[in-house]
């Protein structure tokens, strides 16, 4: 299967003109971290309520090779804390796993605690391109005071941050439009990537993203059959997503998907939407978003070490 659906893929991409794929929500952890997801997800826990099977359940090497065999060119390592004192270890294991990976754009995360500018700021310098907050398995308010200098650093900075600020799958105390809305209202500038379209309030993300220019969306397990199941994107507000085509990015949550990668693109081509959108989706967007050199001259080969195509050191 794996060399199958390396081909599918890989023809998805080859077939729209692109060099590849960029990839804003993947997750690479320390093992320890990464075991106790995996075994939550396998619990079936009740924030997930029915079966959860990790597809890509392998070594870390295996799935760096296997994303690099997709021709995935670039991509994430989303971390986060569920505590203090958290955020700093896992920043420097990411740190390292971006220096020994090139494809991966360097990661980093906070929460609200004392200290978390501090470090923020250091990750900032050290080179991390991209933050993952994650409200409902952090539990905080992204309002809160201790978070406030931290939202300002990336908004000055540009600096991307992924969250997890939906609802879905359950409510969290500080999850929905509302919560990260003010946070906004502070940092108008903050370029906020909302993870799997935020849903459910799909809509209300929606409003958010054409209030607040610099707003993105990532695709993370939207319009798959898994979440259409439970929680089917209205399709009434497609035109607002077609319009919003240069602030829509590709995400998977790969390894942590209960399907093949390949049904996240088909299910993105099944929206009917168009080849430009596809291809500002899947690679133009976030090649502008992070100032990746991609261009389209060449495929990309098994294996290829990808640091000077990236100018990632």
């Amino acid at each position: 299967m794996s060399a199958q659906e390396a081909v599918a893929v890989r023809e998805f991409w080859q077939g729209l003109g692109l060099p590849g794929l960029i990839d804003v929500h993947t997750h690479f952890m320390p093992k320890n971290v990464l075991d106790k997801v995996w075994a939550y997800f396998d619990a079936a826990g009740p924030l997930v309520g029915r079966p959860w099977p990790i597809t890509y359940r392998e070594a870390e090497a295996e799935r760096v090779a296997r994303l690099r065999e997709f021709g995935v060119r670039a991509f994430t390592s989303m971390l986060y804390p569920h505590k203090p004192g958290m955020a700093g270890w896992l920043n420097a294991w990411a740190a390292d796993f971006a220096a020994r990976t090139p494809e991966c754009l360097h990661t980093a995360t906070f929460f609200p605690e004392p200290g978390a500018a501090a470090y923020t700021a250091r990750a900032i310098e050290e080179g991390a391109r991209v933050f993952k907050a994650h409200l409902q398995v952090g539990g905080y308010d992204p309002a809160a005071p201790e978070l406030d200098e931290v939202w300002g650093l990336l908004a000055d900075t540009g600096t991307p941050v992924v969250t997890h600020c939906g609802s879905g799958p359950v409510p969290g105390n500080h999850t929905g439009p509302g919560p990260i809305g003010e946070v906004l209202k502070r940092h108008p500038d903050l370029v906020l990537v909302v993870a799997h379209l935020g849903m459910p309030e799909y809509a209300g993300f929606l409003d958010l993203a054409e209030r607040h220019p610099a707003v993105r969306l990532d695709t993370t397990i939207a319009f798959t059959d898994f979440a259409e199941a439970d929680v089917p994107f209205p399709r009434e507000e497609l035109p607002r997503l077609r319009a919003l085509r240069e602030r829509v990015l590709l995400g998977s949550d790969f390894p942590n998907i209960p399907y093949r990668y390949v049904h996240q693109l088909e299910a993105l081509a099944g929206l009917g939407l168009g080849e430009e959108w596809l291809r500002a989706v899947c690679h133009d967007n976030a090649a502008g978003l992070f100032g990746l050199d991609l261009g389209r001259g060449h495929g990309l080969e098994h294996g290829v070490n990808l640091g000077p195509d990236l100018g990632v050191s």
